[in-house]
């Protein structure tokens, strides 16, 4: 999942970054083919050079040799607002097919659900705002229900054009990257579309985890699989420690 998220990194993109994997997907982008690219913390960091993988968007080792250090409402104000996020990377708690996302709670009724999650804290802006966004979270039918207990962060809203009708800046979600496969969205509808599969995966695997039925490009791809140079790299320099990659 980091390999094929960090393959939708261009050089030169100004990213805003979570912690998890879209942070360990950002630093391979960083320290392979995409060396201009410029990270954006939401604590309040533009142009990070971290020396270590963060732990979380507080993490000191952000602010060393940055290129930018402001308060969190001048982050959101200066780059998100102003429109010059490229990409902003989010993860959820549930996604629906139009690539809406739910990070608030689990269960029907809201006051009392099953689970209270953190809510939205920076997602419903990069979602919103940020020129394109790419999701990653593990797919699992309960995560990738027909409807959302609630929805937290705008993906393409109802399909369509509909999006547009709220006259949202962004672009709207690119691509969804998950333990099975990678998704991208069908230019008229606005439907999420299984674009590859991992290898080892079958289709009926990934159908099998979606609460709706699944459209499938054709031809299925397969996703490519990191070299041992990027393995290395993940393994031994960005996440020694496993706490990302266990």
């Amino acid at each position: 999942m980091a390999f094929a998220a960090a393959r939708e990194i261009q050089d030169g993109d100004v990213v805003f970054v979570g912690i998890g994997l879209p942070n360990l997907a950002v630093n391979l982008a960083r320290r392979t083919h995409a060396g201009g690219v410029q990270l954006v913390y939401e604590a309040g960091v533009y142009g990070a050079q971290p020396i270590r993988l963060p732990i979380s968007i507080g993490d000191p080792c952000l602010v060393t040799g940055a290129l930018q250090v402001m308060p969190m409402a001048e982050t959101f104000l200066y780059f998100l607002q102003g429109g010059r996020i490229d990409v902003g990377f989010l993860g959820a708690a549930q996604i629906d097919r139009f690539g809406n996302l739910n990070t608030t709670v689990i269960g029907d009724d809201y006051r009392r659900p099953k689970v209270r999650l953190p809510g939205a804290g920076g997602a419903a802006e990069i979602s919103w705002l940020a020129k394109r966004t790419v999701i990653l979270l593990p797919q699992k039918r309960s995560k990738f229900p027909e409807h959302l207990d609630f929805r937290t962060s705008l993906g393409f809203h109802e399909g369509g054009r509909s999006r547009e009708s709220l006259e949202a800046p962004g672009g709207g979600p690119e691509r969804v990257i998950t333990n099975l496969g990678v998704y991208g969205f069908d230019p008229e509808t606005r439907e999420m579309v299984l674009e590859k599969i991992h290898p080892g995966v079958t289709l009926d695997e990934v159908r099998a985890e979606v609460g709706w039925p699944l459209r499938v490009q054709e031809p299925l791809g397969e996703t490519e699989l990191p070299d041992a140079d990027t393995l290395r790299l993940l393994r031994e320099e960005l996440d020694p420690k496993g706490i990302y990659l266990g």
